[in-house]
């Protein structure tokens, strides 16, 4: 039998100088975790995010074209249905032709109301004529009856002639006339006036109706070109065109959906943290993340900003903590992390939904 020789003093030695650098190592090694991990504050529960927007039809119609596939990379911009726009067309043409009826309307009334303007000045200038006149013509009817006084009674003393009486007479007796023919032209002319005024304040109010009117056809005008306009389905930014709902020949009516873009050009993470990690958590500091789709690659990213509220009340139905069955539950809160730039190699395969794991330097 072969004899087992206890264990020599120097062998328990090496053995517990080798434990006690293993626990040393270990110790050294939880204490390095530990403080590394002292000024950072990580979670699993976050993910790619992007903006999503349903896009849809603003008129109704029959789809004429549909120019993309789903899952097709698109710019602002591109045309993706084509509604049929043969009536929208012609309405847009009908609105045209208004619009210019109205400016040719408003063209006239402008017109129309420089002429009943001109002649009102011209009916107040021929009264200011003809009280002009009624002075002349008051003065020379004095000046007549004043000679017919004098020649009166110088006929009475035999110092005038018949004959001057007679021309004294006539020619107070024209004046007479004239005066009161020019106070007859007067007030026809004062007539004529107030006419011509009147007709000018009322080619004014045609040229408020006419103005009124062209407005509304622009609007009109302006209503129609728009409708035209989106019979023609645009991506609204660069990105991914998915969820294709429609085909070429259906019937859409406004506000059908037709597809969803995502804006995969702006893509960044929302991170939900407990509510006990955001102590020194701030917008600004930087974050490390990791898709788990590509765990060899490695992001980074800055806190964009909290959330307003909890995930919680978020909710379709928010707890009400006053019912009487209160059990504190540790709460999470959202948190936008921006990406800083992302590899050429990843660009064209990260999606909003990818699951990530990050990691938020709060020092």
């Amino acid at each position: 039998m072969q004899e087992h020789n206890p264990p020599t003093g120097d062998s328990k030695k090496k053995k517990k100088i080798i434990f006690g650098t293993i626990l040393l190592v270990g110790l050294g090694i939880a204490v390095a975790v530990y403080i590394g991990n002292m000024h950072k504050e990580s979670t699993d529960n976050a993910q790619l995010d992007a903006m999503i927007v349903p896009v849809r039809a603003t008129v109704q119609g029959f789809i004429a074209d549909v120019r993309f596939v789903d899952n097709q990379r698109v710019k602002k911009g591109d045309t993706l249905v084509i509604i049929d726009p043969v009536d929208f067309d012609a309405k847009m043409k009908q609105a045209e032709a208004a619009y210019a009826g109205a400016q040719a309307q408003l063209s006239m009334a402008r017109s129309g109301a420089g002429s009943a303007d001109a002649n009102a000045t011209a009916s107040e200038q021929n009264k200011n004529a003809a009280n002009e006149n009624i002075e002349v013509l008051l003065a020379r009817l004095h000046r007549a009856e004043r000679d017919y006084s004098r020649i009166n009674n110088m006929l009475r003393e035999d110092a005038a002639t018949r004959q001057q009486f007679d021309v004294a007479y006539a020619e107070m007796q024209s004046a007479k006339a004239q005066y009161q023919g020019a106070l007859q032209q007067a007030a026809a002319s004062a007539s004529q006036m107030k006419g011509a005024q009147s007709a000018a304040r009322g080619q004014q109010a045609q040229i408020a109706l006419a103005e009124a009117q062209l407005k509304q056809r622009e609007a009109e005008l302006t209503l129609a070109r728009n409708q035209y306009n989106n019979t023609y389905v645009v991506a609204p930014f660069d990105g991914i065109i998915s969820k294709k709902s429609i085909e070429r020949g259906q019937y859409v009516s406004a506000g059908s959906p037709v597809c969803s873009a995502v804006d995969i050009e702006h893509l960044y993470v929302n991170a939900n943290f407990k509510e006990t990690q955001l102590h020194d958590m701030r917008p600004g500091q930087m974050v490390s993340i990791k898709v788990d789709a590509f765990p060899k690659e490695k992001l980074e990213g800055t806190v964009e900003s909290m959330g307003g509220a909890t995930g919680a009340k978020f909710s379709l139905l928010p707890p009400d903590n006053a019912t009487g069955n209160f059990v504190k539950i540790t709460q999470r809160v959202p948190v936008r992390i921006q990406l800083k730039k992302i590899p050429a190699n990843l660009q064209s395969v990260l999606f909003p939904g990818l699951s990530v794991d990050v990691t938020v330097h709060t020092k």
